[in-house]
């Protein structure tokens, strides 16, 4: 049963046999307790000292913590990405062992919730889910039938991670409220326990090369790597994907720009807190809207042109939102909205992309490599407004240009790739 070429859509994730025979299914209930466990590690640490420690105001201690984030990257895309791909046959092993090991360190924080010792475990935490995040995307070309369904199965395991995250919240901080952070932590490691145990019976490589290359347009199947060529990236496809990462790692930044931008405009302004809350809640909602928009997008265009729509949802809006009324609020909210729901989509694309170019023997290593990337322009976008005040109108107007100019030059390399005539693209505008 595939993900999208049966019909059922949507609806396949609502159907027990979706969920516990169809090796979509499999990932996607192994998915679901992953972020599950991760809700319950968040609220356990949101009752203890972790989130004690308050920022304030100094700006120097924000763009420390903004670095610090960067630090589980410089882990998991020089050492894990490799494992990953040289552990083919074994990757649900390797998917179980990193639950197995979340459970351990959940039980770990649990011990130590109250002291110090905590921050060196939850870093460790930290890595490990970063390393799932990783292998989840590799895996995602096993359980689907062709490749016109990337864009699918993706946006399903993204619903599925915020769902199982908002219905594990409610029991999270009822325990955290009748018990404590520690039986919290217990609760999470549980549910990693579960996930390794579901994650056994994960497919790892597709049934047949042939079957996964189909799409219905005579795309071929993947090529396989030659050694030591183009640090894993596949033979032709260097700037085709290296652009593509440049769009995605621009929309990656004007999210951290933003967040950061409203954040302190808001607070100069002396705007009551909860307008902050309303356009973080509206992006949030935003992020989830374009993973499940963006099934029925990839239906009418391609994976790039889907790139191309989202620098172009944001151009409007962080253009029109700069000629907005004297009030912040609603214009921060349609900028919000626009890339909230431009980078999801966006991210859902290129993820489509890389799983659709490269052949499996380097896709872990490629997503360990792209999501460190993605994460340093996140950083640097974020911390433009901490290190320069840049009040909102003004802000909004660089977040348009900032997607214009992107636009403008991804649709010019794009055009540049049509011209040529190489194999490996044909039936990719389908």
């Amino acid at each position: 049963m595939g993900v999208a070429g049966s019909g059922a859509g949507w609806r396949d994730l609502r159907t027990r046999d979706a969920m516990e025979t169809s090796p979509f299914g499999r990932l996607a209930r192994t998915h679901a307790l992953a972020m599950a466990g991760d809700t319950f590690v968040t609220i356990a640490l949101a009752g203890s000292l972790f989130f004690s420690i308050s920022p304030g105001a100094a700006r120097g201690r924000v763009a420390l913590s903004l670095v610090l984030t960067m630090a589980p990257f410089a882990v998991v895309a020089p050492f894990l990405g490799p494992v990953i791909d040289r552990s083919r046959w074994g990757r649900r092993v390797l998917v179980a062992l990193t639950m197995a090991a979340r459970g351990l360190t959940c039980l770990l924080m649990a011990a130590v919730l109250h002291n110090l010792l905590l921050f060196p475990a939850a870093f460790g935490a930290l890595v490990l889910s970063k390393a799932y995040s990783v292998m989840k995307s590799a895996l995602v070309p096993a359980v689907v039938e062709d490749r016109a369904e990337l864009v699918e199965a993706n946006a399903k395991l993204a619903v599925v991670g915020v769902v199982a995250g908002f219905l594990a919240a409610g029991p999270g901080v009822l325990l955290l409220r009748l018990a404590d952070g520690v039986w919290t932590l217990r609760l999470a490691a549980v549910l990693f326990a579960a996930a390794a145990l579901s994650s056994l019976g994960l497919r790892t490589s597709p049934e047949s090369s042939e079957a996964f290359g189909r799409a219905g347009a005579g795309i071929p199947a993947p090529a396989r790597p030659k050694r030591g060529e183009g640090k894993g990236l596949v033979a032709g496809e260097t700037l085709h994907l290296a652009v593509a990462a440049t769009a995605t790692a621009l929309l990656r930044a004007l999210v951290g720009f933003l967040t950061f931008l409203v954040a302190f405009g808001f607070r100069r302004a002396g705007a009551p807190s909860w307008q902050y809350g309303l356009v973080l809640a509206a992006s949030m909602a935003a992020s989830l809207g374009g993973a499940a928009v963006a099934p029925a997008l990839r239906r009418v265009v391609h994976e790039e042109r889907m790139l191309l729509l989202s620098l172009g949802t944001v151009a409007a809006a962080g253009i029109g939102a700069s000629y907005g009324g004297a009030s912040r609020l609603w214009p921060a909210l349609v900028v919000a909205v626009a890339v909230g729901v431009a980078a999801s989509a966006g991210k859902l694309a290129f993820d489509s992309i890389v799983q659709r170019d490269l052949h499996e023997e380097v896709r872990g290593r490629s997503f360990a490599r792209f999501e460190a990337g993605f994460q340093l322009v996140w950083v640097a976008g974020a911390l433009l407004p901490v290190v320069f005040v840049t009040p909102l109108r003004q802000g909004e107007l660089v977040i348009g240009v900032a997607a214009v100019i992107g636009l403008g030059f991804y649709a010019a390399v794009n055009r540049q790739l049509r011209r040529v005539d190489r194999p490996d693209r044909v039936g990719r505008e389908g």
